[in-house]
């Protein structure tokens, strides 16, 4: 490696740091001989695969030369820093050296907008192209897709990646003009759509030919940034689940807003980054996805954010006491899966058993349900524990808060 192409790396690694959609799940790329990589089944940026091991990526910016001046962006055109771009051949020669190192498994590619949308959507996609069909390489790509980039280059794109994504930064037109007057959400839904037309495009093909090359086959994700502006969690969770209900997206991404142009009066003045709303809002999501809540449950017009404190399952049950206790033996899925500490898995495990076996504390322990937490809003046969209604929520707040429940609440828990 050069010197040059050293210090490109260097700013323009640092410069992709803000960027946190990145993940491999859904993707399956395995080699054949000859081939170099392979994306089966594992994650990257330094995420976890089912396994436990910790997987890694080259995360990194074709450029950091911007022609737009986003209030929120390190890279925004009006900062007086260190400016670089790789070159087709440079990036892909650190790729595949960072992989025979055994650095990396793949590759996290995203750019600044340099020029023109397409010009920079041209420029990702020939990188791309050298690495799949010069060189081979067979190990998972994410790309950050260039809002206003044409309908062509996107697609050619979705021919050579596994995951595609299209950052929606704020979640609201109307603040996404005010810190970033250039931009709109006409160009971020545009390659959305057409990502997801290419995906339904792909499938219809693979049906018909079975070895039609796979488009993005590991989906697409969004980000929003949290804590820039003053949407409040209902209406960024109503977003969310509105963008799920595309077959498409995968995940949405929440960045805890970080201050890096602390000078530019249109943001806010934070001291400590967002990180336990960012938190909150990952868990909400999880619930939109796999507990079959709605947004409207978590987050409403009475209650617009989301309790620090708690978590969301735990606030809504809060909220909802005549919902409980829930008999185990009777209960069905979607409703076991609204109890605090039932994970999907458990609540499985639990209408697989309870017709061969009486669920008790020590049983239903057994199969993973955190008895500590759903104590409260399960009716077990055989146990002396205080249900909601009977230590009431306010108790339960302070005892699965990890504050001391006041004196005249002190029942003998068991």
């Amino acid at each position: 490696m050069t010197e040059a192409t050293m210090n490109k790396l260097l700013i323009l690694a640092a410069a992709a740091k803000y960027d946190v959609s990145c993940s491999s799940s859904g993707s399956s790329r395995s080699g054949r001989p000859g081939d170099l990589g392979s994306a089966a089944g594992w994650g990257i940026c330094h995420s976890f695969a089912d396994d436990g091991r910790c997987i890694s990526l080259l995360k990194v910016l074709f450029s950091n030369v911007c022609r737009y001046d986003c209030a929120y962006c390190i890279n925004r055109r009006s900062n007086d820093l260190p400016r670089a771009s790789f070159t087709v051949n440079e990036l892909v020669t650190l790729t595949l050296g960072f992989y025979r190192r055994n650095y990396i498994e793949g590759l996290f590619l995203s750019s600044a907008v340099v020029g023109s949308p397409d010009y920079t959507m041209e420029a990702l996609v020939n990188v791309l192209r050298a690495l799949r069909i010069r060189h081979r390489f067979r190990g998972y790509i994410h790309v950050k897709t260039i809002p206003g980039a044409s309908r062509e280059l996107i697609y050619q794109a979705g021919l050579y990646a596994d995951r595609m994504s299209v950052n929606i930064e704020i979640p609201s037109e109307a603040n996404l003009k005010r810190l970033a007057p250039e931009k709109d959400h006409s160009s971020v839904y545009r390659p959305m759509l057409f990502i997801r037309q290419g995906l339904e495009e792909n499938r219809e093909a693979r049906k018909r030919f079975r070895h039609a090359p796979r488009f993005a086959p590991a989906g697409q994700s969004t980000q929003m940034i949290i804590g820039a502006t003053n949407e409040r969690d209902k209406d960024i969770l109503r977003l969310s689940s509105h963008l799920y209900q595309g077959p498409a997206l995968k995940r949405v991404y929440y960045s805890a807003f970080v201050p890096v142009n602390r000078y530019d009066s249109r943001l806010p003045a934070l001291t400590v980054s967002p990180l336990a709303r960012e938190n909150r809002l990952y868990q909400a999501d999880w619930l939109l996805r796999f507990y079959h809540f709605r947004a409207d449950e978590i987050a409403d017009d009475a209650h617009p954010d989301l309790e620090l404190d708690i978590d969301p399952k735990l606030s809504w049950a809060l909220r909802h006491p005549e919902f409980f206790p829930l008999d185990p033996h009777s209960a069905d899925l979607g409703q076991l899966l609204r109890v605090p500490g039932l994970g999907l898995k458990s609540a499985e495990r639990i209408i697989r058993s309870r017709n061969h076996c009486i669920l008790t504390r020590e049983t239903l322990a057994a199969m993973g349900v955190v008895m500590k937490r759903a104590r409260y809003f399960l009716a077990c046969p055989r146990s002396n524990f205080y249900t909601i209604h009977e230590a009431g929520p306010a108790f339960v707040r302070k005892a699965l808060s990890g504050k001391k429940p006041p004196r005249e609440h002190q029942f003998p828990l068991v």
